[in-house]
């Protein structure tokens, strides 16, 4: 008896298939398969034969850049040819600030990394953050200065390194992060106070075995994992180090066209005291802008053949296409 051929995914294709099969034995050959039990067991039949063949063409389809579909998949494809999706963005609004109320002995003022501003766009409230401590001088009991204020909440992540734990990951325990605001600091151990800032990279070239360097790559669920040196190209974490990550969770294009913000900061003086009678106004030089979604999983399959074959090189004008958005994120595609 020949084999039966199935050529789609129909169920109820699937089981005609099986009925026209057990027809051409003759046992089987007037017997009424819509009228019995044994419609029954043909079901059964077609039921595990549908998802069979979809768990087949699932493996296979998802196990390439082009017909994958999950984006696990096609981040985890993309990232074999070094190719690093692009976070969501943060707004940024740049704004001018003005301090009063602070002593004339005072020669500088600072301001602590965190939320310092909040604003609503199209009736809805959104927090401002500034990713890093900011240092202004003080003349005549006034200070001023500019300041460039990021959409969202800066957030805090500490890992303590043990090497003989097997596969220990960093991965970061928020989504929609703005990982240009990534900022990475090791200390030797707990009770070390001197930390050292270790910079992002995205290329080896130039990294030596002394580096203060480390690498990102996206994971499951849209968030991100740490990857740090191996004593051959960047620096070797020891055990007990003490890894320290900020970073700004932000609503990504939810934030733009924010105008209008009111200062929820704390002025400090040169010792890091609180100055309670110090009042800051904001005034807004721009906008909040360029807040943006996680890159797409089409983005992702269109760029990331393309970034490869390009090998940071632009000659053609495919390369300049797939070269741009690295550079500047926000642009249209």
């Amino acid at each position: 008896m020949a084999l039966n051929q199935f050529t789609n995914l129909n169920f109820e294709d699937i089981k005609t298939s099986i009925k026209d099969y057990l027809r051409q034995n003759s046992n089987f050959s007037d017997f009424d398969f819509e009228g019995s039990n044994l419609s029954v067991l043909i079901n059964t039949l077609a039921y595990n034969t549908y998802i069979t063949a979809y768990n087949t063409n699932m493996v296979a389809n998802e196990s390439f850049i082009d017909s994958a579909t999950l984006r696990e998949n096609v981040v985890s494809l993309a990232r074999n040819i070094g190719y690093v999706p692009r976070s969501k963005r943060a707004a940024v609004a740049t704004v001018s600030i003005n301090v009063t109320g602070i002593s004339t002995t005072n020669t500088s003022i600072s301001i602590d990394e965190g939320v310092i501003a909040n604003s609503g766009v199209n009736g809805i409230n959104y927090t401002y953050s500034l990713p890093q401590r900011i240092t202004a001088p003080a003349e005549f009991g006034e200070s001023n200065g500019f300041l460039q204020i990021y959409q969202g909440q800066l957030l805090e992540k500490q890992w303590v390194v043990n090497l003989s734990q097997a596969n220990q990951r960093y991965i970061l325990p928020n989504d929609s992060i703005d990982t240009s605001t990534l900022r990475v600091y090791i200390k030797e151990n707990e009770s070390s106070t001197i930390e050292t800032e270790f910079k992002e990279i995205n290329s080896i070239v130039g990294i030596t075995s002394t580096s203060n360097t480390f690498l990102i790559q996206e994971t499951s669920d849209e968030k991100y994992e740490l990857l740090f040196g191996d004593g051959i190209f960047g620096k070797k974490l020891e055990s007990n180090n003490i890894i320290r990550a900020t970073y700004i969770k932000t609503d990504g294009k939810e934030g733009n066209g924010a105008s209008v913000f009111n200062f929820v900061g704390a002025i400090k003086d040169e010792s890091g005291a609180l100055i309670p009678t110090a009042v800051a106004r904001l005034r807004v030089l721009t906008p909040s802008e360029n807040g943006d979604d996680i890159e797409s999983v089409q983005s992702i399959r269109n760029y990331a053949p393309r970034r490869f074959a390009a090998q940071n090189r632009a000659v053609t004008a495919t390369d300049y296409e797939a070269l741009l958005p690295s550079i500047y994120p926000n642009m249209n595609q």
